[in-house]
């Protein structure tokens, strides 16, 4: 069973470096998205109540920045049902991807998509209550200039919400020393390599001409189901391994080997095989509305 906590004011993070890492296959990527999705996807429900509680009722229309593969859009069809969607993104493998998704959920009266670059601004749009964009904004060169687009696009009473991970997710359970000691040696060494996972646009946010109305950390927290569990740990575990051992030797070679026999399914000692493993994971989300001109929130 998943549980989700949400914690308001969070402090304000460090400077952070924002890097892409990896060029993974699309359908690599599109199951790396469902699986997060569908493990760490019930801090939605806690995000869409920050909306309501923003906009005083439903939003009537929301756009999806950089959607992926529609599971936060189909989630977000399914919570407010008398409100349509358009689903941005820049690949049109994810975009074919979310009309399937669409097709599927007999969704296609109400989610539309559209093929767009956006660090060339935004596409054209019908006003919206909601833009949300979540997990992608540290993919956009200049994310200042986007959000002042945003901003722009909002409705008078719209708001705009921010999603990024509040920090790596960790599997280690309480009676395993040795795998939390790796977790953290391997955390340590992504901050030093720049990894986006503590993204913080609060200033950011300022600068462009935004209020920030909320801004809090939803937990979520589940053992099950252990084989999905095990899935994404593999996930993280093998991004460790590729991406910080590459090219500086961010982990020590003993570290490298220990995660070469956690991610390989012939080892015995393999993460595959844990039924144990406990994922512990935060969504960092911040509601923001336009400043007027006069000093006023829109």
């Amino acid at each position: 069973m998943a549980t989700s906590h949400r914690h308001d004011d969070h402090p304000e993070h460090p400077p952070h470096e924002h890097h892409q890492h990896g060029h993974p296959t699309h359908s690599d990527l599109a199951a790396a998205l469902d699986l997060d999705a569908e493990l760490v996807g019930d801090h939605l429900d806690d995000a869409a109540t920050l909306i309501v509680e923003a906009l005083g009722g439903p939003p009537a229309r929301i756009v999806d920045l950089g959607a992926g593969t529609g599971s936060g859009t189909e989630a977000l069809a399914r919570r407010f049902p008398d409100a349509t969607l358009l689903a941005v993104d820049s690949s049109p493998a994810m975009t074919e991807t979310i009309d399937r998704r669409a097709r599927a959920a007999g969704l296609t009266d109400r989610v539309t998509t559209v093929v767009a670059d956006l660090d060339r601004g935004l596409p054209q749009m019908r006003r919206p209550d909601v833009i949300w964009a979540a997990m992608s904004l540290h993919h956009i060169a200049d994310a200042g200039a986007l959000l002042r687009s945003a901003a722009t696009a909002l409705g008078s009473e719209g708001v705009l919400v921010i999603v990024e991970m509040a920090g790596l997710p960790r599997f280690a359970p309480d009676d395993d020393a040795g795998l939390r000691a790796l977790e953290d040696r391997c955390h340590a060494a992504a901050a030093r390599a720049g990894w986006e996972a503590l993204a913080d646009w609060t200033t950011t946010i300022g600068d462009a001409g935004l209020e920030i109305a909320r801004d809090c950390t939803i937990r979520v927290e589940r053992a099950d189901p252990a084989a999905q569990v095990s899935r994404y740990a593999v996930h993280w575990f093998s991004q460790f391994r590729h991406r910080l051992d590459e090219p500086a030797g961010m982990l020590s070679r003993a570290d490298v080997e220990l995660l070469d026999t956690l991610i390989d399914p012939a080892q015995a000692s393999s993460l595959h095989r844990r039924t144990d493993l406990r994922l512990v994971a935060g969504r960092r989300v911040w509601i923001v509305r336009p400043i007027r001109a006069d000093g006023g929130v829109e």
